[in-house]
């Protein structure tokens, strides 16, 4: 499920796209917003999928060693405890994730490589020897040996960041997010798991849908006042020389501020002052809190800033 903070972060880039190039339809940037958007969808299951080829690959190890002309005892009596991993299992035959993948045609047969690169550091790990190890067999465990694998593997691996760069020039900031996706929806899963096991949706709500689209148009089409607001409470600054993306953060900031009734300031607040942490300085982050601060107050001061809802107590 798409968060609010990655939508934040994909109204943002995209934003920032619309306004360094002549593109003036807003109808195709918003097209290019859900693109990404799906982009992020797409490396949940691609991800999930990734599992699945280590185990594959896993497998075709023990075969080989198997199949060689004078096998050793250790050969022909290989550890299948990963392959054997009720999750990969459950994994294997969910038609949640065999039609999206193969809807959305995302595959991993290009890179050989990589697949044998995770397995060698994935053999390598303290916690998969334990896990090989340990005498214990239940689907606790299983479950946790696949989220460690999420998390201490596939999540660290710069071979693969290498890859997905290729592949889409947003999968590197959504990785980390993806990930925690991930781990929720392992969570999910039990020892009764069936083939209809559900995954997460892309969108909470249609609520979501709808705020991603209208963060961005209230944005563009508001562009003069929203400016203007950043210059006014700008007066000791030189806004020619204010970082363009600090620009964009503000603007976004407050778009919400004036058109989301139902989001509390300070939420939106927090929201871009943890935005800026991965696209200001430390400079500027200090400068962005500072002016959206102000602007803040003039709003409410003019009565400009229309709350409704639960959690919004204290904006008035």
């Amino acid at each position: 499920m798409i968060s609010r903070r990655i939508i934040r972060t994909k109204v943002l880039q995209v934003l920032y796209a619309y306004y360094s190039s002549e593109e003036e339809s807003v109808n195709k940037i918003e097209k290019e917003l859900f693109f990404c958007i799906q982009k992020t969808y797409d490396l949940y299951y691609y991800l999930f999928a990734l599992v699945l080829e280590l185990a594959d690959y896993a497998e075709s190890r023990i075969e080989i060693r198997q199949n060689k002309h004078q096998p050793t005892y250790e050969d022909l009596h290989s550890n299948t405890k990963f392959i054997s991993n009720q999750i990969i299992s459950q994994l294997k035959q969910n038609k949640q994730l065999y039609t999206y993948v193969n809807q959305r045609k995302l595959s991993w047969a290009c890179y050989p490589e990589l697949i044998k690169d995770l397995y060698n550091f994935m053999i390598e790990s303290d916690f998969y020897n334990e896990y090989l190890t340990d005498s214990k067999n239940s689907f606790l465990n299983d479950r946790k040996f696949i989220d460690n694998l999420f998390n201490k593997i596939i999540l660290v691996s710069e071979d693969l960041y290498v890859v997905l760069e290729d592949q889409s020039i947003y999968w590197n900031d959504d990785i980390e997010f993806v990930i925690s996706m991930i781990s929720k929806t392992l969570k999910q899963f039990n020892d009764v798991s069936d083939s209809e096991q559900q995954f997460m949706p892309m969108f909470k709500d249609e609520g979501d849908r709808n705020f991603a689209r209208d963060l961005l148009r209230k944005a563009i089409i508001n562009n003069d006042e929203l400016r203007e607001m950043i210059k006014e409470h700008s007066k000791n600054w030189d806004v020619e020389r204010i970082a363009f993306m600090d620009i964009l953060i503000m603007q976004l900031a407050i778009t919400e501020f004036l058109f989301f009734s139902s989001i509390p300031t300070k939420v939106t607040l927090n929201e871009y002052i943890e935005l800026s942490k991965f696209y200001s300085t430390d400079k500027s982050r200090n400068f962005i809190n500072g002016i959206l601060d102000k602007t803040l107050k003039d709003l409410k001061k003019g009565e400009k800033i229309v709350k409704a809802g639960r959690g919004l107590v204290g904006e008035s």
